[in-house]
């Protein structure tokens, strides 16, 4: 029986959001212009309720494989729908519409249904359902179905034979979806393949009670795509007490925990339904990783749960799943006057309704399918056209090394302009040090750790020679610098705000400009207090140094910075990405007085004034603009 062990005292505390009834305005669709002739819908008997249509002209089902947000649609209990006489397939056709409707921006790659579709599991239940998910099976829309105790006799397993919920949604219908993988011989264990994010992911569908014959088979589905992220659906898994109250393994969920999922790490996530109310824990698998473990079901609720559904969220770009769930059927009213407790159910916000799950997907999944790591690349495939220098810092260094007090970096490109050591005195000889550390697109291997700062101004930095070609670059046809950078934890804007990462000696008031202050450097990348990147640079064309600002970097974290030039503006980039504060005054070249370049160090009147702290790799500087997709990242 679907009850709770335990239901809950008093109100639950969930209430609809503004947010909510704005976003709802867009949704009303059909049902909101029969309400405006009928005076609205508040007061109508949900058999009377109009039929909402979706326009004949969607657009096919075809979600984005590659991008890194996707959504997946749960739907839990909808047997209070379909019970006996009691029928109205309303709620759920409003639901599969949304995801009709909404497939494209949302990113919805497929939907799970977490069993108990109807009541009593008679023929003239699943009817109505059937023909409800006919919305899905036109637009082929992948989905799973699993059987819940109310939809077969709960007394037996999945060796059950023939039942009307297998007639409605067994395989053979199951099989014409792109999505559909297998199923067990008996039919009512599924597994549904979908590609997102750029890799392929498998949905297990399990049956009320798969017999041992059936967990052999998902073991053997699972060792058959050794390298799949799964999340396992099934009717039964968790619950909980009380809303709020974590939840805990179910006597058959921890069957399914010790048989199945505890050694199978690609299980990462899993969903069922069965009891109230909502709730979630976290379980450690015997690879040492967690498993996420969620019950969702609304059928206590107002109207059945009026097929409410969870949208789960991924998002590998931010290393997390945002949940919401909410009642399309109710949220395509919106516009129309709602009765009060429609008004409570437009959509879940409490915090096991509403919520975000942090998951570092590529450290999650690495001991399954780990990202193979990017190889170095030799120098001469960073050599682009035009490129005037290159300095790397890879070799076989011993990690953690202190430079040569001699140092000499060679200038790769073959241009000589090489890079010496230059020392403050006092400063110990570790200063400088060799590291193994690296951006993942990095060329080269390794970087130099620079432990500088002020007050009292110590450290070490690279210069290039005097008559190095390079100090009289002008760039009148444009530039791209790149560089990594990484800032340690103990990174302090009091001592080492203003470390530059590469400079050019020789002040604005020495190249004859006369905006700003005259003992600013021509050209600096600096870190500003925030940390963030800042390139202050005296074009050939204005009076005064022009500003480039990106935003605050995480510290212990690689960066790639690019500052490109075409000629007429110049933008930068932190990791590929184009920063706002981007000037758009016109700006042509790079003035100099002919004096070196500086590698870590920064002068202030033409006398030394900071040095860099924090971890330095490649640097690249090429005499025109390069697009991103010929950055060292690429």
């Amino acid at each position: 029986m679907c009850s709770p062990l335990h239901q809950p005292d008093g109100p639950l505390p969930n209430a609809a959001s503004r947010r909510t009834f704005l976003r709802a305005t867009g949704l009303t669709g059909a049902a909101t212009a029969a309400a405006a002739a009928t005076g609205g819908l508040a007061a109508a008997p949900a058999a009377a309720l109009p039929r909402q249509k979706s326009a004949d002209n969607v657009a096919s089902w075809r979600p984005d494989p590659e991008s890194p947000r996707f959504t997946l649609v749960v739907m839990p209990d909808t047997q209070y729908l379909f019970d006996g006489a009691s029928i109205n397939s309303e709620p759920v056709e409003a639901s599969l519409r949304y995801i009709i409707d909404h497939g494209r921006d949302e990113n919805i790659v497929f939907l799970s249904h977490l069993g108990d579709l109807t009541e009593n599991g008679q023929p003239r239940e699943f009817g109505p359902l059937s023909e409800a998910f006919e919305l899905l099976d036109r637009r082929r829309v992948g989905y799973s179905v699993v059987a819940g105790n109310h939809d077969i006799k709960s007394s037996t397993d999945d060796q059950r034979g023939r039942t009307p919920y297998l007639d409605a949604f067994g395989p053979q219908r199951m099989r014409r979806l792109p999505t559909f993988g297998g199923a067990t011989p008996d039919g009512y264990n599924t597994y549904h393949r979908f590609r997102a994010a750029g890799r392929e992911w498998l949905v297990l569908a399990l049956d009320w009670r798969p017999s041992a014959a059936s967990l052999a088979w998902a073991r053997d589905v699972i060792a058959k795509h050794p390298k799949t992220p799964v999340v396992l659906t099934t009717h039964e898994l968790v619950y909980a007490d009380q809303y709020g109250d974590e939840a805990e393994l179910s006597p058959h969920g921890k069957h399914l925990w010790d048989e199945l999922i505890a050694d199978h790490d690609q299980i990462f996530l899993t969903l069922n339904g069965h009891y109230w109310p909502a709730a979630r824990t976290t379980r450690t698998n015997t690879a040492g990783h967690d498993v996420h473990l969620h019950i969702t079901n609304y059928q206590n609720r107002y109207y059945g749960g009026s097929a409410m559904i969870r949208l789960y969220r991924f998002d590998l770009a931010r290393n997390t799943i945002d949940v919401e769930t909410i009642s399309p059927w109710i949220l395509g009213r919106a516009g129309d006057g709602l009765n009060e407790l429609e008004r409570r159910e437009i959509e879940m916000t409490g915090p096991q309704d509403s919520f975000s799950v942090p998951i570092d997907f590529e450290k999650r999944f690495a001991g399954f399918a780990p990202v193979p790591a990017r190889g170095p690349r030799p120098a001469a495939k960073m050599l682009l056209p035009g490129t005037v220098a290159y300095w790397r810092f890879d070799g076989t260094h011993q990690d953690g090394s202190p430079a040569d007090a001699a140092l000499r970096v060679p200038d790769l490109s073959g241009h000589r302009n090489d890079l010496t050591r230059e020392t403050v005195p006092g400063t110990p000889a570790d200063a400088l040090r060799w590291s193994k550390s690296h951006h993942f697109d990095q060329p080269g291997h390794g970087s130099l750790y620079f432990d500088g700062g002020k007050p009292p101004l110590r450290g070490a930095y690279l210069r290039t020679d005097a008559n190095a070609p390079l100090n009289a670059k002008t760039f009148r046809s444009g530039y791209t610098i790149e560089a990594f950078i990484k800032l340690p934890a103990d990174w302090d804007a009091g001592r080492h705000a203003w470390g530059s990462i590469l400079s050019r000696r020789g002040t604005l008031g020495a190249a004859g400009k006369t905006e700003g202050d005259p003992e600013e450097p021509v050209a600096t990348l600096s870190l500003s207090d925030g940390p963030g990147p800042q390139w202050a640079a005296a074009p050939l064309n204005q009076p005064g140094a022009v500003t480039n600002w990106g935003h605050e970097l995480e510290r212990e974290v690689w960066w790639h910075l690019a500052v490109v030039n075409d000629a007429k503006h110049t933008t930068m980039y932190v990791d590929g990405c184009q920063v706002a504060r981007n000037p758009a005054t016109r700006t042509s070249g790079l003035a100099t007085i002919g004096l070196p370049w500086l590698v870590g160090g920064y002068e202030y009147g033409g006398t030394l004034d900071q040095l860099l702290h924090g971890w330095l790799g490649d640097v690249r500087i090429v005499e025109r603009a390069l697009p991103v997709r010929d950055f060292m990242i690429a």
